[in-house]
């Protein structure tokens, strides 16, 4: 299956066809936002839940946690969530920067509305401060070539020049990169994420969960996680919500993302100083820089964050980065090519408002 799978090409207004020569530059601020949001919409998020929403009222826009869409089994206290949505919002800042403003954000504005995560407006026009880099250029080209790869890595090393920009990327955006090369500390953290799959897997809420965001191959739902994205094929896409529903399968899950993780170049954790919803913001935010980064370099990721999502192995994360506030682990390295999965129109998670 190529990256144009049917339910790509016959959904309308599906944001991974969105043309950059469309920006509508001579309309109102808040139509070039509603455009802008094509691209935020791409960023990765838990399961694929999209869990935001904005408001614009006249240039400004709103960002908010979407809580209907929290996974209370996987992420109780919606930290997961609120990084999706810094993805989001990242995208949606090199979008800005891409058609020629410099973004202006206020992250929590208001203290009394904790959903309420950002206020994004355009702010100058770049020629009076710095036209877009070459960075600016290729982030945003990158933000329709990510896509996250489930399937395993090619036996090959990833530079560690580009490693190193990986971790400045993290750091420009106030969070930290740890990386996880020799195979020795790779099999360590292997074992907690094989670890995690067996809880998660013995659990029946977090079972009812995951399969309530599996969807087979041929859905017309804009969300969630379509069996293609994980290499099933059609006939088993549409059983594979019953067996993940019905039964444990937390060992065999557990072997297979100990393979995964041990046989990729490269394991990365994300932390942060402090660990509440402005770090959380934050994480998601350095999330998309990294990855769109590493996707300028060719490079393919995808999420093995089970240990930090069990609560009682989080802190063995922490004990081996030697930090207190692990945030994502991702595993990195050159994938082959994986279709798109879909997303909601930026129309469906937008509403117009006189007052944020």
């Amino acid at each position: 299956m190529n990256a144009n799978t049917p339910a790509t090409q016959t959904h309308p207004n599906d944001p991974w066809s969105i043309e950059d020569w469309a920006f509508p530059r001579t309309e109102s601020a808040s139509e070039q936002l509603a455009f802008l949001l094509n691209y935020a919409v791409l960023a990765p998020s838990g399961h694929n839940t999209q869990p935001w929403r904005f408001k614009i009222a006249g240039a400004d826009l709103g960002l908010f946690a979407d809580r209907t869409r929290s996974l209370p089994a996987v992420d109780p206290g919606d930290r997961e969530l609120i990084m999706s949505c810094g993805a989001a919002l990242f995208h949606l800042r090199v979008a800005i920067r891409h058609f020629g403003y410099a973004p202006v954000v206020r992250p929590f504005p208001d203290p009394a509305d904790p959903d309420l995560l950002a206020f994004v407006r355009l702010g100058e026009r770049l020629e009076a401060t710095g036209a877009p880099t070459m960075e600016d250029d290729r982030l945003f080209t990158a933000i329709k070539q990510r896509h996250t790869n489930r399937r395993p890595f090619a036996d090959r090393p990833v530079p560690d020049e580009e490693l190193g920009l990986l971790e400045a990327a993290a750091l420009q955006e106030g969070a930290r990169l740890h990386l996880f090369t020799q195979p020795e500390r790779k099999g360590i953290l292997a074992d907690l994420i094989a670890e995690g799959d067996r809880i998660q897997g013995a659990d029946e809420d977090f079972r009812r969960e995951l399969a309530a965001w599996l969807h087979p191959n041929r859905s017309r739902r804009r969300d969630g996680i379509p069996g293609y994205a994980q290499g099933v094929g059609d006939l088993r896409s549409y059983i594979g919500p019953f067996v993940v529903r019905t039964f444990d399968w937390g060992g065999g899950r557990a072997a297979k993302d100990r393979q995964l993780a041990e046989g990729s170049p490269v394991l990365l954790v994300l932390s942060t100083e402090d660990d509440d919803a402005p770090a959380h913001l934050a994480a998601g935010q350095a999330l998309a820089r990294v990855l769109l980064t590493a996707t300028t370099y060719g490079l393919s990721a995808s999420f093995l964050n089970q240990p930090l999502e069990v609560a009682a192995l989080r802190p063995e994360v922490a004990r081996l980065i030697g930090t207190s506030h692990p945030q994502l682990i991702l595993r990195l390295g050159y994938g082959p090519e994986v279709p798109t999965t879909p997303r909601r129109p930026a129309r469906a998670v937008l509403s117009s408002s006189r007052y944020l």
